[in-house]
Order: C-alpha cells, then structure tokens, then sequence
C-alpha cells in the first residue's frame, strides 16, 4: 500500500463504533427522522465530532426532504442608526454570541448548519416569513429583542416549525426556552442581604420586556421577603450607556445606597463606571450584582458577581425541539425552563 495513499473518509460506522450504538441508530440521529434518546443523540453527536464525519447532504435531502439549515433569526425594534445599524447592534452584544454558540455547537455535528437572518423591520420581518415558505430552511430559531414583536404571531399564522428563546409576550402555541427569571433575582436580592446591605436599588432592563419584568418582580419579591418593602428602580435598556445613565439616576436619588443589582452585566458595567467617577469603592462603598453571567462579566473591575444564565445550554435545546418538531409536525408546542445559578466574584 502506497504511504501517500489517502485515508478513507468516515463512516456511519466508524461513528456507531465510537458512540457504542448501532448503525440504524446513527443514521436516525443524523437524518433526525424518528425520536431517539436524548443520552444517545449526544452520544451520537460527540461520535460525529470525534471521527470528522460528515453527512452526504444531497443523499440525506432525498431521504428528509429537508434542506439540513435552518434559520436563526435575530428580531428587534428597529431602532437603529446610521452610526449603530442593527447588526453592530446585535454582534456588540455577548448574548448573541452565546446563543449562536450553542446553537453551532449542537447542530453543527448533526450537519445542519444555521443561517443568520435580521428582522428588525415589517420588511425584513416578511422576508424571514418568505423565506422559510419557500423551503430555504428547515424552521426557525428565533431571538427577540422587544416585547412587542410581531415575529413569532407571524410564524405560527403562517405554521412554520419555529422555537423562541424566552416566552412571547403574548400567549401563542409556539414552541419555546426560558429561564426562571425571577429566581434568578431572588438570588441577587438574598445575596445583597446576607452581605449585609440595607439600602438597596436596581437597575431594570426595558420593562416592555418579559425577562426584565420577572427580574424586576423577583428582586423586588425576594427583597421584600427580607423586610425591604420599597427598592429604587432606575430603567436602563441593556446597553452599558444606559446602566451608567440610570446608576447615575440613583446616586443622585439615594446618595446612601450599599447595593445595587442590574438586570444584566453589560448594565453593570455601566454602573461600576459611573461608581468609578463618583469615588465609590466596589464592594466597600457599593456591592454590585448583574445577570447573565457574560463576558462581560469576567471583564469588568472588579469582576462581577452574577446570576448565571446558561445560555448555551438554552440555545442547544432549542435546536433540540425544534428538530423533535421536524420529526413529528403534529407535536404540541412545549417549553422548557431552565434553572439560574448565583456565580460570586469581587463586586459583592
């Protein structure tokens, strides 16, 4: 044999060998045809990984009628700029990049590959809805930055397979992830206090926003449980701008305050700069909280003490459901909700 020979490619068995099923079994995995064991479609997915197989995409197509892509569709308000149009907007903004993240990681060894479409406008709203008519992708995951998008109404009006990431504002029998944002508060709130900090506010997110109305709510239950019936609220819109602006609010509001929680870190960083400028020390003058646990996070100084949102893990499930969906179009919408771990740094 010629030592310049070149090696065979991978198999569906070679990937059986290494996830220790059979052949049928892979091949359900990867044509995503009928229900297989979660454990197993992950066996699966890091055997395809481990051995670099790749799926022959016009065969598969044949067999699923499927186009192996589906689209993950980043919605927003429309409130952009010539200086800040809204993908620099959307790409600025860690989040996203997590959700892309798990979303590449989970689907990526399968060999369906996402496309990323904007639909920040009723235009390109309509475009999203025409392109997956037309059968240029498999179905939709869809992020939504406002609570009043119209996104998801007009993918169920049109009955296209599509999951959300968070809850819709209006109820709809769409398919969706979440977190138990108000737990996740709560944790933010009983911190504070066993840090023994008494005089208390926080930073919201816009309150059109479902999540931001549960973090609010749950920080302000939980602190209330604790004796705080009143807790300051300055409203920011998620950018670091806008935490700077509403800490700035507060200080000139509660010149007293110990604590403070914003409702994401990118906000919290905002607030540490306008502490900075105040010459309040943080923790000593000022514990701070976020949520999300992001980059952002790790960045800030000092690092900050948050709320984990596992994102990634919320955003390969919904590529889970909505493949569960493609399998069998006559499955209720279901949710799946996800559960918030408190991450202590320096800031508190």
């Amino acid at each position: 044999m010629s030592e310049g020979r070149t090696p065979s490619p991978p198999t569906l068995e070679d990937v059986a060998r290494a996830a220790g099923v059979s052949r049928a079994t892979v091949s359900r995995v990867i044509n995503g045809i009928r229900n297989v064991d979660p454990a197993i479609q992950e066996a699966v997915r890091l055997a395809v990984a481990e051995t670099g197989y790749a799926p022959n995409q016009a065969a598969r197509s044949l067999v699923t009628r499927r186009t192996g892509t589906v689209a993950l569709v980043v919605s927003g308000a429309g409130g952009e700029s010539a200086e800040n149009p809204f993908p620099a907007q959307v790409f600025a903004d860690p989040f996203f990049g997590r959700v892309a993240g798990g979303v590449v990681s989970f689907l990526r060894p399968l060999g369906i590959h996402p496309i990323l479409m904007f639909a920040e406008t009723a235009e390109t709203r309509q475009q999203v809805v025409a392109y997956l008519r037309q059968g240029n992708a498999d179905g939709a995951l869809l992020v939504s930055t406002h609570g009043a998008d119209p996104l998801p109404g007009l993918l169920v009006a049109a009955g296209l397979p599509a999951v959300l990431f968070a809850r819709p504002s209006e109820p709809l029998p769409i398919s969706y992830v979440d977190l138990a944002h108000r737990a996740g508060a709560g944790l933010a709130a009983d911190h504070l206090v066993a840090a023994g900090r008494r005089r208390v506010a926080t930073i919201s997110g816009p309150l059109d926003v479902p999540a931001a109305r549960d973090r609010l709510a749950g920080f302000q239950e939980a602190m209330a449980v604790h004796g705080h019936p009143f807790v300051p609220v300055a409203e920011g819109n998620f950018t670091a701008a806008s935490g700077e602006r509403a800490m700035e609010r507060l200080l000139g509001e509660q010149p007293g305050l110990d604590g403070v929680f914003a409702a994401n870190d990118v906000m919290a960083a905002g607030a540490l700069a306008a502490l900075r400028r105040h010459g309040r020390r943080v923790p000593g003058d000022v514990a701070v909280v976020g949520f999300d646990d992001s980059s952002a996070a790790t960045a800030c100084v000092p690092p900050l003490t948050t709320v984990r949102h596992p994102v990634e893990d919320m955003a390969a499930e919904m590529g889970r459901l909505l493949l569960a969906h493609l399998d069998d179009p006559a499955q209720r919408a279901t949710s799946k909700i996800f559960q918030p771990s408190l991450v202590v740094r320096a800031s508190s």
